[in-house]
């Protein structure tokens, strides 16, 4: 025989499941605009719709994790200045418009859509590889200011600008075969070029290195830059044009 205490507290217990199924029903699970949630101290995205057809804005909050972000965004994703987020577990799987995750402690892009339709910003993080990056980016890719030593695992084809400088790069194997715009790789350690992108349709800089040679250049490009070399090296007009079409000025 149950007595009053078991009674009261099977009730309560079936009160709570019952407020449990009912903030399920009730929570939101499709945004149809832009959801900003920014500059709110948040620490978690538990309990964010499933789904947002605008803008989903969540930089500048204290997220240690994107467990619980929406799964598909129609335009663009924003958790960036959030430096307690050391990885993209829980990111959104399709994003129609940019990717911002930049100002992060990011340590992998493991976790990141498998494209963009704009722009990839990861750029002033701790990241060492670029494992996990979308494997094409139809506007620019930034992942300049990190900690890489390899462009492994970088989109295959970029549509706008690809900026990979300040890091502490040693090669150019891994970086996209085609950029649609500028390639910029300067401030790094480089003493070849080999791995560079076959095609540039913009400028290609890569002052600031410590190259000795300049074979593995793009095939063409717009302005190219090779100025400064740290090893004091300097390449002559005649150097850059035996191994790259330029059309602009060296």
């Amino acid at each position: 025989m149950k007595n009053l205490k078991q009674i009261i507290k099977e009730e309560y217990q079936k009160i709570l499941q019952e407020q449990n199924q009912l903030q399920k029903a009730l929570r939101i699970r499709k945004v149809h605009g832009h959801l900003k949630c920014s500059n709110n101290n948040l620490t978690s995205l538990e309990g964010a719709p499933s789904s947002v057809g605008g803008d989903f804005v969540c930089y500048n909050n204290n997220l240690i994790s994107l467990k619980g972000a929406p799964s598909s965004i129609g335009g663009d994703f924003d958790c960036s200045s959030n430096y307690h987020l050391t990885s993209l577990e829980g990111a959104p799987s399709s994003v129609g418009g940019s990717f911002y995750c930049q100002f992060n402690n990011l340590t992998s892009l493991e976790g990141a859509p498998s494209s963009v339709d704009s722009d990839f910003y990861c750029n002033n993080n701790k990241l060492t590889s670029l494992k996990g990056a979308p494997s094409s980016v139809d506007s620019d890719f930034y992942c300049n200011n990190n900690k890489l030593t390899s462009l492994e695992g970088a989109p295959t084809s970029v549509g706008g600008d690809f900026d990979c400088t300040h890091n502490e790069l040693t090669s150019l194997e891994g970086a996209p075969s085609s950029v649609g715009n500028h390639f910029d790789c300067c401030e790094n350690n480089l003493t070849s070029l080999e791995g560079a992108p076959n095609s540039v349709a913009g400028d290609f800089y890569c002052a600031k290195n410590n190259l000795t040679s300049l074979e593995g250049a793009p095939n063409s490009v717009g302005r190219f830059d090779c100025s400064d070399q740290k090893n004091g090296i300097e390449f002559t007009e005649e150097d850059v044009r035996k191994v790259s079409n330029v059309e602009g000025r060296i």
